[in-house]
């Protein structure tokens, strides 16, 4: 543990005291909000998966998941490119004016594209229009979504506000569950609870993104609509690739198996999620665009800096990964209210997934400021192509199980890919920085 403590007080020395201030501030509001996120899925998962039931509890994640993929066409690529745009010309409030008006108007034109195919899927595929009321309450997260500017205030580095904004979205979702939720057959009050609190949060992030930031809409011509899609073209690619072995795993479980099955599974992995999300999340979101105004300064000093932060993230999960996988029997028991050993089982596999992710995030990100969105697009696609048959292939042999063991493997093999292309980077970095000098 010294040694950690002292690994990240070297690290924090490589940046300026401005620079470090700014990203330690942000962690801080990020963290607090993490910690909210962290604590309140420990009360509420187990909650509602005893007062649901698996077979309700599995329907309802299913439909979530179903909606991510409208959530991913209408964040586009923005959650990077625009971030990074944004903390590039912060200085210049016309050019960010008009990175938001493009920005929000590509994001609600995709939305009402979205909502065009939902109704379809709704009206013409039988397993949807069966319990279509679930899957239209569900969607008013996805106008949430695109209403809340967290790419804005992760460029301009002004993070408290998505902390302070995103943990009363927590409460009142938590609030809303524990008065609502009693029986299996409040289920619908689910989705009907995530979607206002999301709505919530993003009309306050509007009022936040115009008042306080003083933006202005400007309707946005063609070419700044195209500069912004062509800027995130690369990154939505990507984010579509990662999600076809990411979120198709809770939506191939539930197509090739039941609600029940689902509904274990999905316990499993938003177990993994939380302990993934918490603290590397605030991390990569408060870093990412400090790490970007210094590659632009200083490209070998973003590299050490990178390896250094990445370092630190591994021993972290070399510390808790493991304690989580020796209590993952009580854990599950806690939350489901008994021993489910294939659960338990599940666990374990995407616990070791979440170390190869860990083990390679700020190398991701590194991809991404380094402006080698093409290398990060070709990595996962590659994967998507190879995840998504084995994902299937893994369900149909070994039930939910084989989800979580296909997670294993496709992130294993991001982590080798990723590790050998910035390796790659890094070599070409150190060699051509000397010449540049000279």
């Amino acid at each position: 543990m010294r040694a950690l403590i002292k690994l990240i007080q070297k690290t924090y020395r490589m940046v300026d005291p401005q620079e470090g201030s700014k990203v330690l501030r942000n962690v801080g509001s990020l963290s607090g909000l993490q910690v909210i996120t962290y604590i309140l899925p420990v009360i509420i998962l187990p909650y509602l998966f005893r007062v649901l039931g698996p077979d309700k509890f599995g329907l309802i994640c299913f439909a979530q998941a179903f909606v991510q993929y409208f959530m991913i066409v209408t964040d586009y690529g923005f959650s990077v490119s625009a971030t990074k745009s944004i903390s590039l010309h912060i200085e210049d409030k016309k050019k960010i004016c008009e990175i938001v008006s493009a920005v929000m108007t590509i994001k609600l034109i995709l939305g009402f594209i979205s909502l065009i195919v939902l109704s379809i899927v709704i009206l013409l595929v039988p397993k949807f229009k069966h319990d279509w009321m679930i899957y239209a309450l569900s969607f008013g997260a996805v106008i949430g979504n695109i209403l809340f500017p967290t790419w804005f205030f992760q460029g301009s580095e002004s993070m408290k506000y998505t902390a302070k904004l995103n943990i009363i979205g927590e409460f009142i979702y938590a609030f809303g569950i524990f008065l609502l939720i009693h029986s299996p057959n409040d289920f619908l009050m689910v989705p009907t609870i995530t979607s206002l609190s999301m709505l919530l949060t993003g009309f306050m992030g509007q009022y936040i993104l115009f008042s306080r930031f003083h933006m202005t809409f400007q309707l946005p011509t063609w070419k700044d609509l195209r500069r912004e899609l062509s800027a995130g073209w690369n990154v939505f690619i990507s984010v579509v690739a990662i999600n076809t072995y990411t979120t198709t795993r809770i939506f191939a479980v539930g197509l090739l198996t039941n609600n029940s099955l689902t509904g274990f599974y999905s316990i499993a992995e938003k177990i993994a999620n939380t302990v993934q999300t918490f603290p590397l999340s605030s991390f990569t979101q408060a870093i990412f665009p400090r790490l970007s105004h210094i590659f632009h300064k200083n490209k070998e000093k973003a590299l050490k800096i990178m390896e250094q932060v990445q370092l630190i993230t591994v021993i972290i999960s070399l510390i808790f990964l493991p304690i989580t996988f020796v209590f993952s029997p009580l854990i599950i028991r806690l939350v489901c209210g008994g021993a489910y050993p294939a659960a338990i089982l599940s666990l374990r596999f995407l616990l070791i997934s979440v170390f190869f992710i860990s083990a390679n995030a700020f190398r991701v990100q590194f991809l991404l400021v380094c402006g080698k969105t093409e290398l990060y697009s070709r990595i996962h696609i590659t994967m998507a192509i190879i995840g998504l048959p084995l994902i299937i292939a893994m369900i149909h042999h070994y039930s939910y199980v084989g989800a979580a063991m296909a997670t294993c493997l496709i992130e294993g093999g991001v982590f080798t890919m990723t590790y050998f292309t910035v390796k790659g980077i890094a070599a070409f970095i150190e060699f051509k920085l000397p010449e540049t000098i000279e």
